[in-house]
């Protein structure tokens, strides 16, 4: 019986197959589950916050966006600091995870903001939250659009943001 081989040495290596059509694939159900998900969570248990914050956001679309690209900025680089000096990891933690947070409600509260302007709302959250998800996903599954789908999720950010910090 021979003994299984774990480590580098003679024979044939395994190397991991990374497809990057996949990785985008991947990204981009991500994108649209994530946006459906907190969206659904959003319009069914605050959907008065919704609304206000999707009011902020298309009033003021250009501020939000510079609130929220600014704001983020200055939370990576504060993570960043808190995270290399040792005691501050437990507090970087933390607040990375709020802050991831509120961009994922930022980021589904801009995308049913556009959903509702493409389909309106007259029937419901149902047809604006899946518009808004689905551009969400297609956005990011067309690799450059990624950078289209950051600026409005900084928008939303900032819209979140702005009753906390401002």
């Amino acid at each position: 019986m021979g003994a299984l081989q774990t480590g580098p040495g003679p024979g044939p290596q395994l190397e991991p197959v990374a497809n990057p059509f996949l990785n985008l694939v991947g990204s981009a159900i991500g994108a649209f589950l994530t946006t459906l998900v907190v969206g659904a969570i959003l319009v069914a248990v605050a959907p008065d916050y919704t609304e206000r914050k999707m009011a902020t956001l298309l009033d003021e679309p250009i501020s939000s966006f510079l609130y929220g690209f600014v704001s983020l900025i200055f939370f990576a680089l504060v993570i960043f600091v808190l995270a290399i000096t040792i005691v501050g990891i437990i507090v970087a933690i933390p607040l990375a995870i709020v802050l991831y947070v509120a961009w994922a409600v930022g980021g589904a509260i801009a995308f049913i903001a556009i959903g509702e302007r493409l389909v309106g709302r007259g029937d419901g959250w149902v047809k604006p939250l899946l518009v808004g998800a689905g551009i969400n996903g297609a956005l990011t599954l067309t690799g450059i659009g990624g950078i289209v789908t950051f600026a409005i999720g900084a928008a939303g950010f900032g819209a979140v943001l702005r009753d906390y910090l401002g």
